[in-house]
């Protein structure tokens, strides 16, 4: 199955917790490298008064079932020093599974797609420039994209990351 994954980070080196996620999933039997998008700088989105967030989508292909990908995907937050303080506050880690597949899931721990992955420039951006043929629950991600606002997703140029070891 086709998994698409979002990881954010605005604590400490967000380059590098971004990359050592990278690493640190695909670690993980499975879940094969698929590709990465480019990185974006981007404003936090609700919540409260945070710095910016790098942001990246990787898309990877697995067998897993979609709680046992969840479970890999909280233990690379938690080894990165993930605090679960505050609802949408500053994190050093955010890894977002946003689509397994074509599943299905409205579990109280895991809803599949993600619910807020369709109005989210932060996910959308970054995943139509790994898969720019990449699809949402039936809708092309790339027409998604055209009724956001996108001003707060800031290329990075700078900064890229390496394919997993």
């Amino acid at each position: 199955m086709r998994v698409v994954l979002a990881l954010g980070s605005n604590l400490g080196d967000r380059f590098e917790t971004l990359q050592g996620a990278l690493d640190s999933l695909f670690d993980t039997p499975e879940l094969e490298f698929v590709a990465v998008s480019p990185v974006y700088e981007t404003d936090p989105v609700g919540g409260p008064e945070q710095g910016p967030y790098l942001n990246a989508v990787v898309i990877a292909n697995s067998g897993l079932e979609p709680r046992t990908l969840l479970d890999r995907a909280q233990s690379v937050e938690n080894a990165f020093g993930r605090v679960r303080a505050e609802r949408w506050g500053a994190r050093t880690l955010d890894v977002d599974l946003i689509t397994v597949g074509d599943v299905v899931a409205d579990d109280p721990e895991l809803t599949l797609p993600h619910p807020r992955a369709h109005e989210r420039a932060f996910v959308l951006v970054p995943w139509v420039r790994a898969d720019p043929d990449a699809v949402l629950a039936g809708r092309r991600v790339a027409d998604l994209l055209a009724g956001l606002d996108q001003d707060y997703v800031r290329p990075r140029p700078d900064l890229t990351l390496q394919d997993p070891e």
